[in-house]
């Protein structure tokens, strides 16, 4: 997130207008709805997570215990499980 100088960017009557509300104080402004992207999305974070889950699942099948996964993974046992589970359904 990066800060702004309101009145840097906004015409005067509005920001005498939000002073009324807030003075001197940081305001969240949130990207409007139709902007929004979807977790992940700009980044490679859902495809990494996605791969080292069916990893997790495969050295699973292959043996491995959840213990061992938790440990080689630095995930707890109750999250290999999980993915264990998540993975089985899809």
């Amino acid at each position: 997130m990066k800060y702004e100088n309101a009145q840097n960017i906004l015409p005067e009557y509005i920001v005498q207008l939000i002073q009324e509300y807030i003075e001197g104080g940081y305001l969240y402004i949130p990207i409007k709805y139709d902007n929004k992207k979807v977790w992940g999305e700009n980044t490679l974070t859902k495809d990494i997570l996605k791969r080292r889950n069916k990893e997790i699942f495969n050295k699973y099948n292959e043996g491995i215990s959840i213990k061992k996964l938790a440990q080689k993974y630095y995930l707890s046992e109750h999250s290999i499980r999980r993915i264990i589970r998540q993975q089985k359904n899809i």
